[in-house]
């Protein structure tokens, strides 16, 4: 009997053919940038694990991968009888195995025992948390680990880095012993029922559902789904399916189409959708439109910013996972139909947040409109900006009372059946103003590569050549965002009188 990791017994309480395709066909899985991207993030917190845990840097760091299996659940065993922090030891029983994060050696009545932590990039303890420190608990335990306790350790939000590479106070622990202890019959259970699965010749008939996002996106997601029959119109193309009554009928019906859903189960806006989408025409409320942009007069401004985050905060002052930003573009539309663009951005690698409020003030002038698409964000950014250079507050805050979100007003006066319910700028874009396409730009074509793109640029090993292709792709991108803006804006207040 083969021993099946903790990471495939998680996918087995997941989803069952999960388990299975794990097993019988990895060739199929198709992670998506972001799945790949929580995988970086996890191993860059597990790093800064064993700085924390080993302040005296007498642990030891196991790599199965490169010393093998055998050869670690080996060593683990022997590291037992010591008195040092050990990284990623290896135990198997009952047909499963595991690594451990961190193990910490403790005495009690004279004798060696241990303390086990799992470490998480999360910024708090998830239902599937519980079950991944029983799972770990359960086999140590069968592994004749002397394991007194078992921890949890998840990013504290609310930690603020004092630079020098102290992140002491990163990571905030939660005991999860009692639980983890007193679930040792259910994990047993799910050992078994998780080989009774890997076991059989075919994979199970499960559907696609919301097992295949939660807890974490399946990438055999698109292998599953292409197993079954497709819509024509998806009912994934309503937007906000929020009402419990909607959701069950879509559970209980596979392949919903939209032509097949009840009107009287969706909301204004859905039937909308449904009918524009089915019929093929294109609804515009152009008074209404209209009339929601006339109390803005020209000169006015057009903003997008382009932000970072790190679970791990590499600038002093700044918090996990706190939205940097370190780009903005600008447009400034003149009454007379005039043009301009500028633009901020640090590829430096120090902290742009200073000198990113100080050119946005000097940029965006004393009064006038400044469209947005989802003022939410250029909002909450402008906001801790503020918190963050109270010398520049009024100055940002200011900026932050003359953002008007273009987004409402474009979803509740436009929809082309295209959009498939999304208003998303970059689903908008393509029916409004058809010549620009983000799909034209080279490298950098939406949010998150403007991401990978900076966190490559920043990087000390990106050639100078490198960086200023970078410059110019991520320049290229974040205009378009504005000048996306501004052709909507024209569209929607029906200012056919410019032309650009």
């Amino acid at each position: 009997m083969r021993n099946l990791s903790k990471s495939k017994l998680i996918a087995s309480r997941q989803c069952q053919k999960r388990l299975w395709l794990e097993v019988h066909r990895p060739d199929l899985r198709e992670d998506s940038a972001a799945t790949q991207a929580s995988f970086n993030v996890g191993n860059t917190v597990g790093d800064i694990a064993h700085q924390i845990y080993d302040t005296a840097g007498k642990g030891v760091l196991l790599d199965a991968q490169r010393d093998g299996f055998d050869t670690v659940f080996k060593r683990s065993t022997e590291l037992l009888t010591s008195d040092q922090p050990i990284f990623e030891a290896g135990f198997a029983a009952n047909g499963a195995l595991a690594f451990a994060d961190v193990m910490l050696p403790d005495m009690q009545e004279g004798k060696r025992v241990w303390r086990m932590v799992e470490v998480k990039s999360s910024t708090g303890v998830k239902d599937y948390h519980r079950e991944d420190t029983a799972i770990q608990s359960f086999i140590a335990h069968n592994a004749g680990v002397p394991l007194v306790s078992i921890a949890l350790a998840h990013i504290d939000s609310d930690f603020v880095y004092p630079g020098d590479e102290d992140y002491r106070g990163l990571l905030k622990e939660c005991d999860l012993t009692p639980e983890a202890f007193a679930r040792d019959a259910e994990v047993k259970e799910w050992i078994a029922a998780a080989h009774a699965t890997v076991s059989k010749e075919s994979e199970p008939e499960i559907s696609t559902g919301e097992q295949c996002g939660y807890p974490f996106a399946c990438g055999f997601f698109d292998y599953c789904q292409s197993q079954e029959p497709q819509a024509d119109y998806p009912v994934h193309w309503l937007p906000s399916i929020r009402a419990n009554a909607l959701k069950e009928y879509i559970a209980e019906h596979l392949a919903l189409d939209l032509r097949d859903t009840p009107d009287d189960l969706l909301n204004e806006l859905q039937q909308r959708v449904k009918a524009h989408t089915l019929s093929g025409e294109i609804y515009f409320d152009a008074v209404g439109a209209a009339e929601a942009l006339k109390a803005y007069k020209l000169p006015a401004y057009f903003l997008d910013f382009e932000t970072i985050q790190f679970a791990v905060p590499i600038w002093k002052g700044t918090r996990p996972y706190q939205q940097i930003p370190f780009q903005f573009s600008l447009h400034t539309l003149e009454e007379g139909g005039k043009l301009e663009s500028q633009a901020f951005l640090d590829l430096s690698g120090n902290d742009p947040s200073r000198p990113f409020a100080e050119s946005l003030i000097a940029a965006c002038g004393n009064s006038g409109a400044v469209f947005v698409y989802n003022a939410g964000f250029e909002g909450a950014r402008i906001k801790e900006l503020a918190e963050r250079f109270p010398e520049l507050a009024s100055a940002l805050l200011a900026i932050k009372e003359r953002l008007v979100d273009l987004h409402p007003v474009t979803k509740a006066n436009y929809y082309h059946p295209s959009q498939q319910g999304s208003w998303s700028i970059k689903a908008v874009l393509p029916a409004v103003a058809p010549d620009l396409s983000y799909e034209d730009l080279e490298g950098v074509q939406n949010g998150g590569m403007a991401m990978e793109a900076y966190m490559e640029a920043i990087h000390p090993d990106t050639s100078p050549e490198r960086k200023s292709q970078i410059n110019e792709q991520l320049l290229a991108y974040c205009g378009l965002d504005t000048f996306a803006m501004v052709r909507l804006w024209q569209f929607l207040a029906g200012r056919n009188d410019i032309q650009f």
